[in-house]
């Protein structure tokens, strides 16, 4: 089998562009753009076989870490459609808004605040300057995209809530919006998981869903969507130990990326400063990993403080004070140190830190846990007393493992399709196998090949996956 396909071990490079990401997951069939036989939908990107087997794990092991092994964190599946007196309450109707402005020569829209003259004067002034402040400074301004000078509009605010209506007639007072986070379904639960679960503080209550932000600048792949999936843990603490707890979720956030087979170098922590702070944070820190576009947001960490729970206590009238018994029945409101990473956004990071390339060939250097197959299996030829014994393997390995089968194109061809799509292991049966009951088990990061006995195959992959670093 050594002989059967000559491979050179050349250094691996990685990921150059998102471009170059967005082909292969095509390709290859980890995403699709959304309604692409209708010309696509901005922003909107539909999950393959191969995605969404990388999307199952990555909420599999984020829905682990935080409610398996932590014994202080219960989950809910809150739903997306609200009171819509719960935004109010939140501060997204008063606060969820972009500064925006147009172009009247070529119709571009843009976030205003992200544009150089406002980010200037803000660094000026230490705060977001008001809208007639932008402007003001905006007057002269060429268009970022047609470069022609005083052609934008003074900036407006848009709030990024998408609304619908509830019932059969469209009226203000049917106004319902699409959640655009998942943190605040935790928040109105806060009294009945409390009370049903008998839990006492610290306690976690942790989410995966839907969200939708009705985005202005979207874009580099699903990295920003105006559809998105979060993964969310609010944890619930006694006024004064917040800075303590905030600390140690902040190392346990780092270590599950870390874990999941991310680069330690390749990830950082970003602290918010007081102008980066959201209206109910105290303290932030994001964590950021280095995509191909730079250091962005991959999870935040936050201090929301009482905010939360106060609001809706004022907002609904019931108290959602805690009795804390361990402390002479003395009530508060507990703060809240959240994680939220988004679900999409990790998935693609998983993407992006697997991806390597060098002149011959791609390799998808998935940890074991998030590679959409675990292992392959081939029969050398597409002859029958070689194809039998290899099905019979696959069905075996299939009980075990989400296993692929190819018996299609030249064993060199079957190997680099493998190494695209991340597949740790291929299995190969040839003819020697027939005799001595022994195959080839081939690496995919090293391309080492070894022959062992075909019985000994599953416990073989079992013991790489336990021990793999």
């Amino acid at each position: 089998m050594n002989d059967v396909v000559a491979e050179s071990n050349k250094p691996l490079k990685d990921l150059p562009d998102m471009p170059t990401l967005v082909s292969l997951a095509k390709r290859r069939g980890f995403v699709f753009q959304s309604s692409e036989i209708y010309g696509g939908l901005n922003s909107c990107w539909d999950y393959g076989p191969l995605g969404i087997e990388v999307k199952l794990a990555v909420k599999q092991s984020w829905w682990n870490a935080m409610t398996r092994l932590q014994d202080d964190v219960e989950g809910i599946d809150a739903s997306i459609l609200m009171h819509p007196r719960v935004w109010e309450a939140s501060g997204h109707v008063e606060n969820f808004n972009d500064p925006l402005v147009d172009c009247k020569q070529c119709k571009a829209r843009h976030r205003a605040d992200h544009l150089k003259p406002v980010k200037e004067l803000e660094k000026k002034l230490g705060f977001l300057p008001k809208l007639e402040e932008m402007a003001e400074v905006l007057a002269g301004t060429a268009c970022p995209a047609c470069g022609t000078k005083g052609t934008l509009t003074p900036p407006r605010l848009f709030n990024m809530m998408f609304k619908t209506h509830m019932g059969p007639i469209a009226d203000d007072a049917n106004l319902v919006y699409l959640r655009p986070e998942t943190a605040q379904g935790i928040f109105v639960n806060f009294r009945n998981v409390q009370e049903s679960m008998r839990r006492r503080l610290p306690f976690g209550i942790a989410q995966i869903g839907k969200s939708f932000r009705n985005e202005i600048t979207p874009g580099n792949f699903t990295f920003r969507t105006r559809e998105f999936e979060q993964m969310e843990m609010q944890y619930f603490v006694k006024p004064g130990t917040d800075t303590e707890f905030f600390e140690q979720w902040r190392q346990k956030r780092f270590e599950w990326h870390t874990s999941n087979g991310i680069r330690k170098e390749k990830l950082r922590f970003h602290p918010h400063g007081p102008n980066e702070l959201a209206h109910y944070a105290k303290q932030a820190e994001d964590i950021q990993y280095e995509f191909p576009i730079g250091w962005q947001e991959l999870e935040g960490i936050h201090n929301r403080t009482d905010f939360d729970l106060r609001r809706h206590g004022e907002f609904s009238g019931k108290s959602l004070q805690y009795v804390d018994t361990a402390d002479g029945n003395n009530k508060y409101i507990p703060y809240v140190i959240e994680t939220a990473v988004g679900c999409d956004r990790a998935v693609l990071t998983v993407l992006c830190d697997a991806f390597r390339f060098n002149e011959e060939r791609v390799v998808m250097q998935f940890h074991p846990n998030f590679a959409p197959y675990k292992v392959a299996v081939f029969p050398l030829m597409k002859k029958e007393e070689l194809v039998g014994p290899a099905q019979k393997l696959y069905a075996e390995l299939r009980k075990h493992y989400k296993t692929d089968y190819d018996d299609t194109g030249s064993i060199g061809k079957r190997y680099r399709r493998q190494e695209e799509i991340g597949t740790p292991f291929c299995v190969t049966i040839d003819y020697d196998g027939l005799t001595d009951q022994t195959v080839t088990i081939r690496h995919r990061d090293t391309m080492a090949q070894e022959r062992i006995s075909i019985d000994k195959v599953h416990a073989y992959i079992q013991n790489a996956f336990q021990n793999w670093s």
